[in-house]
Parts: C-alpha cells; sequence; structure tokens
C-alpha cells in the first residue's frame, strides 16, 4: 500500500529543441538559443514542479536524447509524460520518441508566451528571438506525427504556462491513480452480492483493462483472525473509540465488543493479502451465521489507508477508492435513498461500514437497527452512525456495461444534517447546480446504473473525465 501515501503524481518531461539552431546567437545580449532554452526549460521545471515530481534529462535535441529520455521514464516508473516542443524543431528525435515510449499517458502541449519583444529581426538577438519563440511552429508540426500514431492515453492542449500548467496538474492526479490502479490489489469478502446481479464486474476485465488483482478472502480466514484477536487489543480499540465518539444508551457493549473485534479481524486479514480496497458483502448469510454480525467500525484507527466498501459491489467500491486517491481525504459509500420534493433535495446514504474519520463530532455509536430483531448472535450490534459534513461533494457511479467500465459523476452539495436515518451513515444532498432532484436522476438514469455511489470533498470531475480517457471508460458528467 506504499503507492497511497504518494500525494504527488511524477511526471517525466520532453522538451524538443532545434538542433541547427542551438549555437545561433553566441555573443548577443541574451546569449545562444540553447542558453535561451536552458533559462526557458528551469521557467517550465519550476512552474511544473509546484504540483508534480518532475523527471527530465534536460534538452532533447537528437535521437539519442529520445532515447535517454525514454530510459529514464521507464527506469522512473512516471505517472505520465508531458512533451514540449520549444520551438521549431527536427522531428525525427520527436518521432522516435513516440514509436519508442512503452504504453503510458501522453500530453502533447504548447507554451504561448506571456509576451514578446521581437521589433526588428534585422538584429541578431532579435532574430535568434524570432527563432526561440516559435513554439506554434514546433507544435503544428509535432501535432502531424501525434496524430498520425494515435497513442492511446494521449491528450493535447496550446496554452500559457499557467493554462498549461493547470492541464498537466489534472491530466498528471488523473495518470497517478491510475499507475495506483495497476499496481492494487482488491480483496473481496467472501463473494458477490447475489441480491444484487447488476453490481457484477469481471475480475478478468477488471485486471486488463483498469488494473487491479481480485481476491477472494474467505469467512473462515475471517473467523480464524477473530479467534485470534486478543481481548486487551480489543479493549483498547474501544476505550479509544467510546472516549472520542458519543454513544447512543440502548448500546450493548457485548455487542459493540464484538463489532470492534471483527472490525479489526477483518482489516488484518485485507492487509495480509495485500489489499488497498476491501469490498465486504455485508448482506452475506454466512457472514452473520459464523461472525454474528456485519462489521462496523473500519477503520478502527484514522491512518488505515484501507478502502472499504459494503455489499459486494466492486465498481462501487472502485469509485470509492478512486475519489479517495484524488482528493486524498476520506471518501464515502452512499445510495440515494429518495427525494424530498417539497425541499428540492435527496437523501443518501448506506448501512454498515463507512470511513468515519474525517469528521468525529459527526460520529455516534449506535445499534444495527436494520438487523436489530434477528436471531443472529450478536443482533444489532453497533456500529459508527455517521453524518457526512456539509460542502460540495463529487458523487461517481462505476459500473460494467459490455466489458467496459463506465463512469458517471456529477456535483452535490451535503447540507447540514441531523443524525435521523437510524443506524445509516447519511446527510441530505441537493444538485450543485441550479436543477431539481427530478432532474438530477432523470439524467442520470438513461446511463444505466446501480444504486451505488462513492462521494468526496470537492470538484474532481475533470480529473475524473481525464482518468477515463486514459483508462479507455466510458464517461458522462450530468
Amino acid at each position: 500500500m506504499k503507492q497511497i501515501k504518494r500525494t504527488r503524481p511524477k511526471t517525466g518531461l520532453l522538451f524538443i529543441g532545434a538542433k541547427r539552431f542551438r549555437q545561433l546567437g553566441e555573443g548577443t545580449a541574451d546569449g545562444t538559443y540553447e542558453v535561451r532554452k536552458k533559462t526557458e526549460y528551469k521557467t517550465y521545471l519550476d512552474a511544473f514542479g509546484k504540483f508534480t515530481d518532475t523527471v527530465s534529462c534536460g534538452m532533447c535535441y537528437d535521437r539519442e536524447d529520445a532515447e535517454r529520455a525514454i530510459e529514464l521514464f521507464t527506469a522512473e516508473k512516471v505517472d505520465c509524460v508531458c512533451a514540449i516542443f520549444m520551438s521549431w524543431a527536427e522531428d525525427f528525435a520527436w518521432i522516435r520518441f513516440l514509436r519508442e515510449l512503452p504504453p503510458m499517458p501522453l500530453l502533447f502541449a504548447s507554451v504561448v508566451r506571456d509576451e514578446l519583444f521581437i521589433t526588428d529581426t534585422n538584429d541578431e538577438n532579435q532574430f535568434v528571438e524570432f527563432l526561440s519563440a516559435g513554439a506554434l511552429v514546433g507544435a503544428q508540426e509535432g501535432s502531424g506525427s501525434f496524430r498520425r500514431f494515435a497513442r492511446p492515453m494521449s491528450d493535447i492542449c496550446i496554452g500559457t504556462l499557467d493554462e498549461v500548467s493547470a492541464k498537466l496538474k489534472i491530466f498528471s492526479e488523473a495518470a497517478r491513480v491510475r499507475t495506483i490502479l495497476r499496481r492494487g490489489n482488491v480483496s473481496l469478502l467472501a463473494c458477490y452480492n447475489e441480491a444484487m446481479w447488476a453490481t457484477y464486474v469481471d475480475p478478468y476485465n477488471m485486471f486488463m483493462k483498469i488494473g487491479p488483482e481480485l481476491h477472494f478472502l474467505s469467512i473462515a480466514q475471517l473467523m480464524t483472525e477473530v479467534d485470534n484477536t486478543p481481548d486487551s487489543l480489543v479493549d483498547e480499540l474501544v476505550s479509544s473509540m467510546t472516549s472520542r465518539y458519543r454513544i447512543m444508551p440502548n448500546v450493548d457493549f457485548e455487542k459493540l465488543r464484538a463489532s470492534v473485534r471483527a472490525s479489526y479481524a477483518m482489516e488484518r486479514i485485507a492487509l495480509a493479502a495485500d489489499a488497498d480496497l476491501l469490498v465486504l458483502n455485508d448482506i452475506d448469510t454466512e457472514l452473520f451465521r459464523n461472525i454474528g454480525l456485519r462489521p462496523g467500525f473500519i477503520p478502527t484507527t484514522p491512518d488505515l489507508d484501507l478502502v472499504t466498501v459494503p455489499e459486494g459491489d466492486l465498481g462501487g467500491g472502485l469509485a470509492t477508492f478512486i475519489l479517495q486517491m484524488l482528493a486524498g481525504v476520506p471518501a464515502n459509500f452512499i445510495e440515494p435513498f429518495y427525494i424530498d420534493h417539497k425541499r428540492g433535495t435527496f437523501a443518501g446514504g448506506h448501512a454498515g461500514p463507512n470511513n468515519y474519520s474525517a469528521c468525529p463530532e459527526n460520529v455516534v455509536i449506535a445499534r444495527d437497527e436494520r438487523f436489530a430483531k434477528t436471531a443472529w448472535k450478536y443482533a444489532g450490534a453497533p456500529f459508527a452512525w455517521y453524518v457526512f459534513p456539509e460542502g460540495t461533494k463529487t458523487m461517481l457511479h462505476m459500473s460494467e456495461l459490455n466489458g467496459r467500465m463506465k463512469m458517471i459523476c456529477t456535483l452535490v452539495d451535503a447540507l447540514p444534517t441531523k443524525h435521523y436515518l437510524a443506524s445509516y451513515s447519511h446527510a441530505d444532498f441537493k444538485p450543485h447546480e441550479d436543477i431539481s432532484p427530478e432532474e438530477l436522476f432523470s439524467r442520470i438514469l438513461p446511463h444505466g446504473v446501480t444504486q451505488h455511489y462513492g462521494i468526496v470533498d470537492g470538484d474532481w470531475t475533470p480529473q475524473l473525465e481525464a482518468l477515463a480517457k486514459q483508462c479507455d471508460f466510458e464517461f458522462a458528467r450530468v
């Protein structure tokens, strides 16, 4: 799980210059073309270094430079590459680079100077500056080969340094998540949700087209880990939780300890499987028969990176995981419950495990009302009843259609909400745009979804669109 902790992307930078211009301008006030390009090169490194770790071996003038850049980018395992023509340039190095670079996200960019000081090119210094400023010429020439190679996971932009930086920031953040997905592991405990076939995802497709490996964990593994979890550790975890969170008066402390024990045990078997995402089928009869409850305190410690979602939904899990990787803060798993037509809002949330670590004051330890009157051993075992903090959220759905993943996303505002849907983590929401909930869902439903979404603070829709292009997902923002 080390890759999750790296919050900055790593970007390979290729700056393409004209070999035949290198020594032009020797003895002029602003120096040779090469000197000017080095100054410009440093300016770009400084600008891009504000949001990404940069990898570059300097200006690229010839075939050897292009090959050296590819070797460096490969060795450094960059998330993506940004290529920029610094002026007109011979295109043999660029064409070789396009051919030899391993498959990875590639942004072809052209930077427009904020201002120019070219007045009379009869002056040699001015003439070299004229050549140096010709990035548009290089971009046009380079675009022909860029188009002919038609590399997947590629995009193009032109603008000022600030505008290119903004585009690269989005592109590289998406590429970083793609890298995490390709190196990641998903654990499913213990099976698909047989009550919800629409949530099924082909594991082979998920590995081939998205990246994570899928591993199935068993109830038997969980039972063994529950039995091996020491009472002293459970007492320590319970004491920590009860000191931080409010507790409903009807909570049974024996059942609280059982829920914490099972939650910790579930985390341990997921971490032992090197899981980044744990998808729990928490309405599986075998879970209740053998464990006696659905674990409700994940994460047991706030610093745990493991993302956990309920109801055996791999698509919903990927949506939640991707949002957490983009935002770097806990994401949550919801299903919209109903529309309050009069208020112009909808209620959304979910029973079962949900990351409650972002806002401790919004947590109540409460009885699981849904299962409180069942015959299972720990019927009604409590979990963290959470109200999602107010603010603008990105809401993302993911599922599979004909072997291809799709993303449907929108922005919603979580409103100030009291605990009122007993034992369901929840909040009241309204569309971020000035439309009704009916209009929002009338736009969502034609895309074909299930009822599950991930939510996270902030607007991450540009990064999601970039990620969808890089991973060949169907994408819609509504």
